[in-house]
């Protein structure tokens, strides 16, 4: 019953994360065809990775996983009243601190302004930076409404919030941007705009939640509580260990500069691409565990977290598996049918494909530490997550300079995003032995057979979509479609017999995971059911 609440939690979040997912693809694709890989929209991607990499670094990855055992730890032992006022606590220190960093890097921009010479093309990052600098402090803000939310087994409105970013990123490439000017350059400051209107949004639409829980705002500084604390303390190395993926790539975004003015936005896009399958349940696996584990941990039941490891690790080798096979052969034709057209070219199209595929073979690497970092977590160590996490960043830089001080400038983009995969590997990976090490045994072999079944029919699927692509789009084509209709046509039938051929290839080899999931959604439509089409209990 646990691991079908775990699958039934994480298909919800999942559910709305894969909405988002949907919403930010449309937003890249109306992104794309404005702004393309040019100059404007690097300068863009460049200046977003700081509050991005902020809201990773203090916000959703680090507050949640310092934040929520603590405060679930002191709802049981002192109730709701006390875990409020610590909720206050951390929040007025969240925010004055925040507040800090934003006025003094706000202050360095102006400082680097002085000398636009030394900057070059890149100079329009920094204006870029300035307005979007205050969406750190509310997204982070908006991080610990959710972890609240979340420690409540409420995970339905944190999981929908990023739908708010999307949809107002939206409506200002639309609706505002024109306005701007007629130039990229212009433009491009309407993007930066929605960023900060979406970060007050995501942060309001929490607190109606928040205040039926019985969360009333107010400020409480206080330094001196043992709570507060040990949350600091858990915090800081929680803010890279968590967050190893978002450094990776902020280093990467920047190197990319000294590449070519399309490196850095051609791997935003590839990116953006290969977020896609994984948002649909590594994130969502990520955000069930932690509570799950912290509890198990807290009543000492370690054999009930090393039986949720290694269910949650077979589903996501039975998913990721196939996106990433599928990723790589298809890379080409989902770029081309989702970005490729308007002001993303054929040349734009050529380089996000050539990066996209070296993504995808790290689809699954991307996935491990959503499993094994809440776990160490759980038991109150953030040690091990923070050095695994120095040192895949330190391995990712010491490859990107490598790759910048050696390679062709068409070389660097594909090197870069090859530095992030092996650094991931390299940190999900030892995580998962160190964690064997710490304790025991978590089926290791069960884990090691879904694998191979999975990659068996991930296998004969890529080769099938492979070929069957090609063979569709002939045939399409001599039936007098063109354009979008060809590309579309063509994709999304393979797509649909890429999907239905490897869940037909697992049922014969009898992969277990597949019983997992269907007995998981058959659970939920039954409570659904019962509960009169209305699901009505917490942890939904």
């Amino acid at each position: 019953m646990e691991q079908h609440k775990v699958i039934r939690s994480a298909f919800t979040v999942g559910g709305f994360t894969l909405m988002s997912r949907f919403l930010g693809l449309a937003r890249d694709m109306l992104t794309a065809a404005a702004f393309g890989t040019s100059g404007a929209m690097s300068a863009f991607v460049v200046a977003f990775r700081i509050p991005n990499m902020f809201r990773a670094l203090f916000g959703e990855g680090a507050l949640s996983s310092a934040f929520v055992p603590i405060y679930t730890a002191t709802r049981q032992q002192e109730g709701d009243n006390a875990a409020w006022h610590f909720t206050r606590k951390v929040g007025t220190l969240l925010g004055a601190a925040l507040l800090l960093i934003v006025c003094a890097l706000t202050g360095l921009t102006f400082l680097l302004q002085l000398a636009p010479e030394r900057l070059g093309h890149d100079a329009q990052v920094l204006p870029l930076m300035r307005i979007m600098l205050p969406y750190m402090l509310f997204i982070c803000l908006t991080a610990l409404s959710q972890g609240v939310l979340n420690s409540h087994l409420r995970f339905a409105l944190p999981a929908f919030t990023p739908c708010l970013l999307n949809l107002t990123w939206i409506a200002f490439v639309l609706f505002v941007c024109p306005l701007l000017g007629a130039t990229p350059e212009e433009r491009i400051y309407g993007v930066a705009l929605g960023i900060l209107v979406a970060g007050l949004v995501q942060l309001g639409a929490q607190w109606p939640a928040m205040w039926r829980l019985g969360w009333r705002p107010g400020l409480t500084w206080d330094l001196r509580d043992a709570r507060v604390l040990r949350f600091l303390k858990l915090m800081a190395p929680v803010a890279l260990g968590q967050s190893v993926s978002q450094l990776n790539m902020t280093i990467n975004s920047f190197m990319a500069l000294f590449a070519t003015p399309w490196a850095a936005s051609t791997m935003y896009f590839a990116e953006r691409l290969l977020y896609f399958p994984q948002g649909i349940l590594a994130t969502a696996m990520s955000t069930v565990l932690l509570p799950v584990l912290s509890r198990h941990a807290a009543e000492g039941q370690h054999d009930r977290v090393r039986e949720t490891i290694n269910h949650s690790l077979r589903i996501l080798l039975f998913i990721m598996v196939p996106a990433a096979v599928g990723l790589f052969v298809l890379a080409r034709p989902i770029t081309e049918a989702l970005l490729g057209w308007r002001a993303f070219d054929a040349a734009s199209v050529d380089h996000a494909t050539q990066v996209l595929q070296v993504y995808a073979p790290g689809l699954f690497f991307f996935g491990l530490a959503k499993v094994f970092v809440p776990a160490f977590y759980a038991q109150h160590d953030t040690r091990t997550p923070f050095r695994n996490g120095l040192i895949a960043v330190g391995l990712n830089f010491s490859l990107n300079l490598i790759c910048t001080l050696t390679l062709a400038p068409e070389w660097k983009a594909m090197s870069l995003a090859a530095a992030a995969v092996l650094a991931e590997a390299f940190n999900g990976l030892t995580l998962g032995w160190q964690l064997r090490r710490r304790l025991g045994p978590y089926g290791g072999r069960a884990i090691w057979q879904g694998a191979l079944r999975s990659l068996a029919a991930a296998a004969a699927m890529g080769a099938a979509v492979w070929l069957g692509h090609p063979a569709l789009t002939t045939v399409l084509a001599r039936a007098g479609l063109h354009g979008k209709l060809l590309q579309f046509g063509a994709l999304i039938p393979v797509l649909a017999l890429g999907i239905a051929l490897y869940l037909l290839l697992a049922w014969c080899l009898r992969c277990p995971e597949l019983g997992h999931v269907r007995d998981a959604l058959a659970t939920r439509r039954r409570r659904q059911a019962g509960a009169g089409g209305r699901v009505t209990s917490g942890e939904d």
